[in-house]
């Protein structure tokens, strides 16, 4: 895979549909998907409808991106501690029929390519088959990067880097003297990825979850104050004019 972390550099400056200047718009936004089973609870409709709304939002917010020339998002789609859920089986899915569905929907015709960030070789056979066709689908796509998150956990990602790192060491190929920044985020799951702009964390809680952790220290932060099943284009603006007044 070609590293993109240089590739957006020297965009030209124009205006958008929305009156966005191009030149500010942001390379990379991540999104923190809280709040589906609260949202379910709140509507009293079954988890499933809450997941497929979920997954029906991130499919619109992609269309946006590459409507807007955004060329990488990420989702945070699953933590690790979501493993031990009640509604584990229902994720699992719902995850399946979504990564069936993307392929199938717009993924190859925009030129998206795939990549999944975490642990997720450790989730049920059934889902993991679905992110190998999407990942394989998808690999030669440039264009436009969907990052998606799935039992992931961005302490776990910098001990793994820090494990690759060590034994780089210990087998002789590395000093010590040469660790840097640039090497740890070469060594981290979203290596090939510039850092995020903007992060847009929804839920009820203001933390970002650790999404991205390494790779956050400069983002802008935006607070939605939804459930992300609510989050809409609507809101998916203002936290873009928002970071445009920061930069």
């Amino acid at each position: 895979m070609p590293k993109v972390l240089d590739k957006f550099k020297g965009m030209i400056k124009k205006e958008v549909g929305d009156g966005f200047i191009q030149l500010k718009l942001p390379k990379h936004i991540a999104i923190v998907t809280k709040g589906k089973t609260l949202w379910a609870k709140k509507h009293n409709i079954p988890i499933e409808e809450a997941y497929q709304k979920s997954f029906s939002l991130i499919r619109s917010i992609v269309m946006n991106a590459i409507r807007l020339n955004i060329p990488i998002i990420t989702f945070y789609l699953l933590s690790t501690n979501m493993i031990e859920s009640e509604k584990y089986s229902i994720m699992m899915d719902q995850t399946k029929e979504f990564f069936d569905d993307i392929v199938r929907d717009f993924i190859k015709v925009n030129k998206v390519k795939i990549s999944v960030i975490g642990k997720w070789y450790d989730l049920p056979g059934r889902v993991v088959d679905s992110i190998k066709t999407a990942l394989d689908l998808t690999k030669d796509n440039e264009e436009f990067f969907l990052n998606l998150a799935i039992n992931y956990d961005g302490q776990e990602e910098i001990v793994d880097a820090v494990k690759l790192i060590a034994r780089q060491i210990k087998a002789g190929k590395l000093d010590a003297d040469s660790i840097d920044i640039g090497l740890i985020k070469e060594n981290t799951y979203s290596s090939y990825f510039i850092p995020p702009d903007l992060i847009i964390v929804n839920g009820p809680t203001k933390m970002t979850n650790g999404l991205l952790l390494w790779d956050s220290p400069k983002s802008q932060i935006y607070f939605t104050n939804k459930l992300w099943p609510d989050f809409d284009k609507v809101e998916f603006m203002d936290a873009i004019k928002e970071y445009q007044k920061g930069v």
